[in-house]
């Protein structure tokens, strides 16, 4: 312990100065806890409100998918290119680098495969495994108009009462119900209810035809779901339109790792949420990149 006699007197007050603690301007995050705030403001940028997060939990219901056979060997070089990932805690421990620093979002719900009724998930992640692996935030589907609309609804808020316990966000996963339409007044309906139950942010489709309606009528941050694999101009136009009409930022799989230049389509997407950069000069960036590599 240093010698009382030589500790210099505190001046330093900066009494002129009012004492500031900076708001964190996420949509809806404002009330949060400060270890909620924290971990939403590492899954979406600061500078930008957005994210891009690269979705890999296809495994959990559909095995291994074209682009997924060996995730330690196609995956892990691009995370160095996304703000989060999205995937399963079993291919987190058995092959995602623990000196990795991305963060991430656990898939927390599973169940059925392709072979049966997806609908009827449950629970599959306990939140204190969830904080064990470090996450940022985990994520659960909700199948709004399904035959077990109820039960993924009340999967969800389990999760969401267990995160807030912790400080651990909520990820809502819409899928389309059987008997609804995939347009904006179904998604309106199904972001809505993940955020009035809870969710701290939502991730749905992107239709053409009103999803600023979709985006504004949800209080938390949707990301936008990339879907099927599309031709590399078709989901950068999605992925401009969906941050140009509300969305913060996008959740893509298939358009990146089965794109024929993964690395270089995400660095493309990259600058479509980031920088706003419009799809034709995307699309030349990731010619460019894809000539180069």
């Amino acid at each position: 312990m240093a010698d009382a006699d030589d500790i210099q007197q505190a001046k330093y007050y900066h009494h002129d100065v009012p004492q500031r603690n900076s708001g964190y301007a996420l949509k809806g995050a404002g009330s949060y806890d400060w270890g909620m705030q924290n971990r939403l403001a590492r899954v979406f940028r600061p500078d930008s409100g957005r994210t891009v997060m690269l979705a890999i939990d296809h495994g959990y219901f559909l095995g291994p998918t074209t682009g997924l056979e060996r995730i330690d060997v196609d995956i892990v070089p691009l995370l160095g290119q996304v703000d989060a990932l999205f995937c399963t805690r079993g291919i987190l421990r058995s092959v995602i680098p623990a000196s990795s620093a991305i963060p991430v979002v656990l898939r927390a719900s599973g169940g059925p495969s392709i072979l049966r009724e997806l609908s009827n998930e449950e629970i599959a992640v306990d939140m204190e495994d969830a904080l064990r692996l470090n996450t940022c935030g985990v994520g659960v589907q909700v199948f709004v108009g399904s035959e077990n609309e109820t039960q993924s609804i009340h999967n969800m808020t389990r999760l969401v009462d267990a995160g807030l316990r912790y400080g651990v966000p909520v990820l809502g996963v819409t899928a389309v119900g059987k008997d609804m339409v995939r347009d904006a007044r179904y998604f309106r309906l199904a972001t809505r209810i993940a955020a009035e139950l809870g969710a701290q942010m939502v991730k749905t489709y992107y239709v053409e035809d009103g999803f600023e309606t979709v985006t504004a009528a949800c209080p938390v941050p949707i990301v936008m779901a990339g879907g099927k694999k599309l031709p590399e101009i078709d989901a950068l136009t999605m992925a401009y339109r969906a941050v140009q009409e509300g969305a913060a930022g996008v959740d893509m799989g298939r358009n990146i790792f089965q794109s024929e230049a993964p690395l270089a389509m995400l660095k493309a997407v990259n600058a479509v949420v980031h920088e706003d950069l419009p799809p034709a000069q995307a699309l030349e960036l990731f010619e460019t990149l894809r000539a180069a590599r």
